[in-house]
Parts: structure tokens; sequence; C-alpha cells
């Protein structure tokens, strides 16, 4: 899960440095950072979610599970490349989707680290 949990903030960390040129890049930065955070203190076993931490992360989960039904895609096919190439709203609500997956697998990461503190 360590693995996962770097390629996933790796991931994240690119995803948010691509918003550089969209109108709302300080807004999906901070998403996509928060998701890349998580999961570099998974993948680096800084933490185990225990009090405060375990709260937090399982509200970023919450919110990322609010922001998918939020930005779920309403363009039809919208996983096919001809859609999303051209349909933000697509891009957007396939985005919310990976950043729900990418705290998951912090959190699965986390909880099932012994050697944290």
């Amino acid at each position: 899960m360590r693995i996962i949990a770097a390629v996933f903030c790796v991931l994240m960390v690119l995803f948010a440095a691509v918003q550089y040129n969209d109108p709302d890049a300080l807004y999906w930065g901070a998403i996509y950072g928060v998701a890349a955070l998580w999961c570099g203190l998974a993948a680096f076993r800084q933490v185990q979610p225990s009090g405060i931490l375990r709260l937090l992360l399982l509200a970023s989960l919450a919110i990322a599970a609010i922001g998918v039904v939020w930005f779920w895609p309403k363009a039809p096919g919208f996983w096919r490349q001809e859609v999303w190439w051209v349909t933000e709203t697509a891009r957007e609500g396939m985005g919310m989707m990976i950043v729900f997956v990418a705290l998951g697998i912090a959190w699965f990461a986390m909880k099932n680290n012994p050697q944290a503190e």
C-alpha cells in the first residue's frame, strides 16, 4: 500500500501542477494538494491516523465523496477520450473520483501501519 500511496502522491502533485492555466487553479490545486499530502504521509509512514488526524483524514474522505456526487459528469460517455478531451466538467468529475480513490488508499495505508507513532 505504501508504494501505491506514493504513486498517488506523485500523481496528485502532477495533477495540481497542470492546473497553472486553469481559471480555478487555486481551487483544484488545493483539492489535489490535500490528496497529495495525505498520500505522502501514508507513503512515508509519518503518521498513524489517531485522534484529530484520523478525524481530519475521514473528513477529507467524506468531503471528497460529496465532491464526487457534486462533480459527477453529466456528459454521456464521459469516460471516453473524445468526451473528456473537450468537456471540462467531465475532467473535473473524473478528477474528484481519482481524489476520492487516492484518499481511500491513504486511509487504508495509514490504518494498516503498525510502525507509525
